[in-house]
């Protein structure tokens, strides 16, 4: 009997160092994927704008009020109709992507993010038109520590963040809601609200995220379905890229420092 007990404790053992493994594998997954995201939506809002705008007169439409002279590309993606397709596309590719995802092949929804983060690039290129390039790179700074810091929490706290994820969503419509609204107010005060919320509620999602996505693998490790810890890494790296996305747009709108 005590034999018996020695070899189900050695498995145990064993089956959990083996999850650790491949918990630290996954998560490093994770992060690498949403890092490459990271790294193309910046390459592609940077490379956008620097199209859009131009210092030469002969060549620019039309000249903003803080001086910054577009090109005929740079009229069409930020003055005209064109710019709410600009601002939404993103938002309907990613209701699209969360449909499609059990339908795509690992590869197929790694490039589908991969699509998602160039043209996440393509909607917000418009804050190197706004803000000085020293605040964009202060505040991407600034959003990354606290981002380590949140995610770390979340991956290494016993506490069961479950119970944040209904309130956090609750707020997270209710924001969706303000900044609808605001576009047509276009209040500042309300604006600085709905920043200072969106800080609060995407860094809560950063822990919450990080804790789901370990703990669905957990769940899920013992099956070995590779297939499914494929997807489940892309799905993960998108939701906590979008935690930092959002987390940095609106630190920079509370922080940042207009051209």
């Amino acid at each position: 009997m005590a034999e018996y007990q020695t070899i189900n404790s050695v498995g145990a053992g064993t089956r959990s160092a083996q999850i650790d493994v491949g918990l630290r594998a996954h998560m490093n997954k994770v992060y690498g994927l949403m890092s490459v995201g990271m790294l193309l939506t910046g390459a592609a809002a940077w490379a956008i704008s620097g199209l859009a705008t131009t210092t030469d007169p002969s060549l620019a439409t039309v000249q903003m009020g803080n001086g910054t002279m577009l090109t005929s590309l740079g009229q069409t993606l930020y003055l005209s109709p064109l710019k709410w397709v600009v601002m939404f596309a993103p938002l309907a590719m990613v209701f699209a992507f969360s449909a499609m995802i059990n339908r795509l092949s690992t590869g197929a929804a790694q490039l589908f993010f991969y699509a998602y983060a160039a043209l996440m690039g393509l909607s917000i290129s418009s804050i190197f038109l706004v803000y000085t390039g020293a605040s964009i790179a202060q505040t991407f700074v600034i959003t990354s520590i606290a981002f380590a810091g949140l995610s770390l929490y979340g991956y290494t706290t016993k506490k069961n963040l479950s119970g944040m994820g209904t309130f956090l969503m609750m707020g997270l419509i209710g924001l969706i809601v303000a900044m609808v609204v605001n576009i047509f107010l276009a209040s500042s005060a309300l604006a600085f609200a709905i920043s200072t919320i969106g800080v609060l509620i995407f860094a809560g999602l950063t822990a919450y995220d990080t804790q789901s996505i370990k703990n669905e693998y957990i769940a899920h490790a013992q099956h070995g379905d590779s297939e499914w810890l494929g997807k489940s890494a892309i799905m993960g790296a998108l939701r906590l890229y979008l935690d930092f996305i959002n987390m940095f747009m609106f630190l920079l709108s509370i922080f940042g420092n207009r051209e």
